[in-house]
């Protein structure tokens, strides 16, 4: 779509957005459903807290203001807002009904696409949301092994097994947060050390912004084959993004299971767990996972239209050429400004992240900085680049320059070292994600 968007002599109004917000605060807790939408990760003040609308690329608050958003709604949007195929066939199935009372040939048909598409989908389980597949992963992977200790690295959702080890882990009882162990990405010698008889699977993500080194998925694909532990990738950004059959056709790397979420039906609400036909034969008797509306057909008529425009447009290429532009362009503006060893843009094409070094200040004081200014100039920032099919050669041109006039902004504020006296909202606030400090410890180490 034309890019319409101007850079703007004043921030936004934002009136409404707060106006919910009050009203809000009144009746929910918390007050968002997901934290990378919330309002710690936008500088209270001067980021709106609610967005009435989308098309193509653009998003307009309820106050009205039209950004580029570059967030893809926190990685669902592989296509773009009110992309037209997904809708029709959203609006087509809506005339013949949304949940049954016994299952829905959409189901099969999904699955049969699925197979075609992802390399280890022998077997395929759908339900409605990323963390839902990733304990059912769990779940079968322990029951197929016998075993209790799971390894991980990267995000895996909100469920106990997972979110025990993060600094978030009130409620969930002491003996399972001590049943999982984080490792350190790239690291394979700490994970060969680690690694014991009583380990039932590694979940990781394939890559989130630092690439594999060394044959380092290779490799630890080989290592968990030995020992008898099930390897699983958590797909939800790398899935349908970075190749049509994800992480695991881009790195030819198979892995006993897989799930995937985010990417594969433009925001509509659908999970899926792909894997070995001996390990999700458990699912029909001994493993229970079962999900009310994991048939809800909307969802898969979105998945399904989905993935065939992924596949017939070559969307993968498409990210991959676009988001070069906007990753490599953001480093060129960088050196120009002097700037090249205080900020970078890292990551895959399809999906990179603007980073600053500690030299730069206080991290979130600093990106605080950047958003406020990329928000006064009409771009919905939060420091990713979440690349949809939808974004224009403009809307990334437009984007550039405005870095370009953010750029002298913050470098005066980092030479100033005192950036909060910069900021004209609140300063963000920390995520928990826990993909640091690092728990495993060698085998020959435990009693």
């Amino acid at each position: 779509m034309p890019n319409t968007i101007k850079s703007n002599e004043n921030y936004p109004n934002i009136t409404e957005s707060d106006s919910w917000y009050n009203r809000a605060l009144k009746v929910q807790k918390p007050i968002t459903q997901t934290l990378a939408k919330g309002p710690g990760q936008f500088t209270k003040g001067v980021a709106p807290k609610y967005l009435q609308k989308g098309k193509g690329s653009h998003v307009w608050d309820v106050d009205g203001n039209e950004y580029i958003d570059f967030n893809a709604a926190i990685g669902p949007l592989s296509l773009g807002y009110a992309y037209p195929a997904v809708d029709e066939a959203i609006k087509k199935q809506l005339e013949d009904g949304i949940t049954f009372s016994l299952m829905h040939p959409l189901e099969v048909e999904l699955s049969e696409l699925i197979q075609e598409v992802i390399p280890n989908a022998e077997a395929v389980k759908i339900s409605k949301t990323g963390a839902d597949v990733c304990s059912a992963a769990i779940r079968v992977a322990r029951a197929f092994t016998g075993r209790e200790k799971i390894f991980c690295c990267g995000y895996h959702g909100w469920h106990d097994w997972y979110i025990g080890i993060t600094s978030r882990n009130a409620g969930i009882p002491e003996a399972i947060q001590n049943m999982t162990y984080t490792f350190e990405y790239n690291n394979i010698e700490a994970i060969k050390e680690a690694l014991d008889e009583d380990v039932a699977a590694i979940i990781l993500e394939p890559f989130i912004f630092e690439a594999p080194q060394n044959n380092f998925l290779q490799e630890l694909a080989q290592v968990c084959h030995e020992n008898g532990t099930l390897l699983i990738f958590d797909e939800m950004w790398t899935g349908f993004r970075i190749a049509l059959g994800g992480a695991q056709e881009y790195f030819k790397v198979t892995p006993d299971l897989a799930v995937y979420s985010k990417a594969c039906a433009n925001g509509m609400p659908i999970a899926l767990l792909t894997g070995r036909a001996d390990v999700m034969e458990l699912f029909n008797s001994e493993v229970f996972s079962y999900t009310t509306f994991g048939g809800e057909a909307l969802s898969l008529a979105a998945s399904i239209a989905t993935i065939k425009e992924i596949r017939d447009k070559n969307v993968p290429a498409y990210l991959d050429e676009k988001g070069g532009i906007i990753k490599d362009g953001y480093n060129e503006i960088a050196k120009e400004f002097g700037l090249e060893n205080l900020t970078k843009c890292i990551g895959y094409n399809c999906r990179s992240m603007v980073t600053f070094a500690p030299e730069a200040g206080n991290g979130l004081e600093v990106k605080a900085l950047m958003q406020q200014e990329m928000i006064k100039r009409g771009v919905l920032w939060a420091g990713f680049h979440n690349m949809c099919f939808s974004h224009s050669d403009e809307d990334i041109q437009y984007t550039l320059s405005a870095y370009r006039e953010v750029m002298p902004i913050l470098k005066e504020a980092i030479e100033s070292k005192d950036v909060k006296s910069y900021l004209k909202g609140e300063v963000l606030e920390a995520v928990f994600r826990k993909t640091s400090n690092y728990n495993i410890k060698p085998a020959l180490a435990k009693a």
